[in-house]
């Protein structure tokens, strides 16, 4: 058996990538993909903690956009995570993946509170865990909440899952076909340039923790891929 290159990762899922083909509410071949993979990671004895975006239900940057308020509009985001972590808890648990979900929004019926220590021994034990309810503020994004998480279980890597861009570009390659892509770049270019690929605050975090992280589309195999250190999408880190 490979030995896999990192023993402590956070999976970031954004909605998007939850979608899959249709764009919108949750692909449940998506699901069945994501839950094989992580199946097979448990058999390495990876730890495993999962970060999931809402923007496949609620999108609540842009809702306040058009006139809702943005508190109110993130709260919903939070809720549309929740919605998220049950399904892919369901995914897993039909492959006898044991798995825990914690919210930072405190629901005791569908979902654990968030607490670093508890969250850990999970980890320790070889459950997946499924961090739901971003940070249980508004204002912050779930990319910013994979980082803080990634920071406070002290993972080795942020696995940035994306559903239909497979690197970083210095253009959106979506628009221009001719973009530029990145197989390594720094944090502080990614911030300063703008790329999108993630908030400066999650950056930033990373950043300040030393914690890479690696960008590349939610195709079938590449979750794998990037445990075991192939070399797939893009790597931020300080080169």
């Amino acid at each position: 058996m490979e030995l896999p290159a990192y023993k402590r990762i956070v999976l970031k899922l954004s909605g998007e990538a939850l979608a899959g083909q249709q764009g919108f509410g949750i692909d449940p071949e998506v699901m069945e993909s994501i839950a094989l993979q992580l199946k097979e990671l448990i058999d390495y004895r990876v730890q495993i903690a999962i970060v999931v975006g809402g923007g496949n239900i609620w999108r609540g940057a842009h809702a306040s956009t058009k006139g809702m308020d943005r508190a109110t509009a993130d709260y919903m985001g939070m809720l549309a995570t929740v919605i998220n972590a049950l399904a892919l808890q369901d995914a897993l648990e039909r492959h006898n993946v044991d798995t825990r979900v914690q919210s930072a929004l405190e629901m005791q019926q569908v979902a654990e509170p968030y607490i670093r220590r508890r969250a850990l021994r999970h980890l320790e034990k070889g459950r997946v865990v499924i961090f739901a309810g971003g940070t249980g503020n508004p204002y912050f994004s779930t990319d910013t909440t994979a980082a803080l998480r990634a920071a406070e279980i002290e993972a080795e890597v942020i696995l940035l899952a994306k559903g239909k861009v497979d690197a970083v570009y210095d253009e959106d390659p979506l628009i221009n076909p001719k973009a530029q892509r990145y197989h390594e770049i720094k944090y502080i270019e990614v911030i300063n340039q703008g790329l999108g690929v993630m908030d400066s605050t999650a950056a930033s975090l990373c950043m300040d923790n030393r914690i890479k992280i690696i960008v590349f589309r939610l195709n079938p195999g590449n979750i794998k891929k990037a445990v075991l250190g192939e070399n797939i999408g893009t790597m931020i880190k300080d080169v």
